[in-house]
């Protein structure tokens, strides 16, 4: 690939590193722009343009290619500004696509929640199977780092990445769909028509569904023509699979879900039984994934990840005949938590701290649907973390799924999880010792 002009990279996050890191070795006297839309873009050889400055720089012709960060939303009016200059806008992605994607088996995996853990999933069974295969996206490498590494490339996909993907993958996956950055994408709607763009186009394409996407309308229109699905598993495959998954480190009936998905699309192109029952017993569960972790009696459960009613639901269905302890709330996203605070209760839930922004409406609707479940407010995870330890007796498994994004309070949920750790290992180090 040869570019005639400047390029400008849009953010300066892990993909933009890769971008940068490609562009210098295909092109190595390549002119390379960055803009941020706030802080300051340490990338080496670049040259940061203001954020204000940049429709002046594309009215002058500065540029003629951004690539664009995952997390920056395609719907920016400043990418509309470039368009209407012949600024085309493209992806870490999409770059890997015009460059690496001939002559491979992809596999493109998305969905609302478990997408990480179904491509994990899938990446062990082809290995297990003696599989060239190789893993990428928001979990492994970053498109372009895994360039031609590999004959079966699985992608991991977010919303962001599959509303512009302008390849097609031999497999997709669906894993489900519930609203979910709808900031970004500025419409729920939106959101589904961004994350169903992996499967809701034209060509040659065969697609596999979760449990949970199955039974979606909008999946199923997206899907277009049944006799795109990969065949079911035999029942004597799936029940190999679920017995495999009941002695494994999967938790949770949504984590069988997982595997049986991962099951279906490995031995779709090429994977052996044994190698899908060898990379199910391989799995480890993903760091903040329902990350467990032990202080004496008290079971502690990281699942900082849980960005949506959804998620936290199926945290609390992994632990049956549990005292639970809750600690939701974060970002608010608009999401509807009705349902979830009408289930806690039957689900074990005898005590609940919430966190700022969406917590103080699940606050309410508890203390109205279930009176039973002692609910503290917190204003931070510190306190909600110092408030639980005071009422210790009331539970034997505290899990942070907070159904929300942390960015009101953490940058990411990397460091949510990490520091409820911490503080779980400061406030109950004396039940443990």
């Amino acid at each position: 690939m040869r570019f005639d002009a400047p390029v400008l990279l849009y953010g300066a996050g892990k993909e933009a590193l890769s971008t940068r890191a490609f562009l210098k070795a295909s092109q190595p006297d390549l002119k390379v722009f960055v803009a941020v839309d706030s802080g300051t873009a340490d990338i080496a050889e670049t040259e940061q343009i203001a954020i204000a400055d940049l429709p002046d720089a594309m009215a002058t012709g500065r540029f003629g290619l951004i690539v664009k960060s995952p997390g920056v939303s395609r719907y920016k009016p400043i990418f509309e500004t470039a368009r209407s200059h012949g600024i085309a806008v493209t992806s870490n992605l999409n770059l890997w696509g015009s460059t690496f994607r001939r002559g491979r088996t992809v596999i493109a995996i998305t969905g609302t929640k478990g997408k990480s853990t179904t491509a994990t999933l899938t990446h062990l069974m082809l290995v297990q199977s003696r599989i060239d295969a190789g893993l990428a996206g928001n979990v492994g490498l970053a498109p372009l780092d895994i360039a031609d590494k590999h004959q079966v490339v699985i992608f991991e996909l977010s919303s962001y990445q599959t509303a512009d993907m302008d390849f097609l993958p031999d497999v997709a996956a669906i894993t489900n769909l519930y609203p979910e950055h709808v900031d970004w994408h500025g419409s729920v709607e939106r959101y589904y028509a961004d994350k169903l763009h992996l499967v809701d186009r034209d060509g040659p394409l065969t697609v596999a569904l979760g449990a949970a996407a199955k039974g979606n309308a909008l999946v199923a229109r997206a899907v277009r023509d049944h006799r795109r699905l990969l065949r079911d598993l035999t029942p004597e495959e799936a029940l190999a699979i679920e017995n495999a998954s009941a002695h494994s480190r999967l938790r949770g009936a949504h984590n069988l879900d997982n595997a049986l998905l991962a099951a279906q699309i490995a031995l779709a192109v090429g994977g052996t039984m044994d190698g899908v029952l060898r990379g199910i017993a391989a799995f480890r569960p993903l760091p903040h994934r329902l990350e467990e972790h032990r202080l004496a009696a008290l079971t502690i459960v990281d699942d900082s990840i849980s960005t949506t009613p959804e998620a936290t639901k199926a945290a609390l269905a992994a632990y049956p005949g549990r005292r639970i302890a809750l600690i939701v709330g974060g970002h608010e996203r608009e999401q509807d938590y009705a349902e979830l605070a009408g289930l806690l209760h039957g689900r074990g839930v005898t005590t609940l701290a919430t966190l700022p922004v969406t917590g103080l409406r699940l606050a309410q609707q508890v203390r109205a649907a279930a009176p039973q479940i002692e609910v503290v407010e917190a204003p931070t995870l510190e306190d909600a973390i110092s408030a639980l330890a005071g009422l210790r007796t009331r539970f034997d498994t505290l899990i942070l799924s907070p159904g929300a994004p942390s960015y009101n309070q953490f940058k990411n949920f990397e460091q949510r999880g990490d520091r409820f750790v911490a503080l779980c290992r400061e406030h109950f180090a004396e039940s443990a010792a």
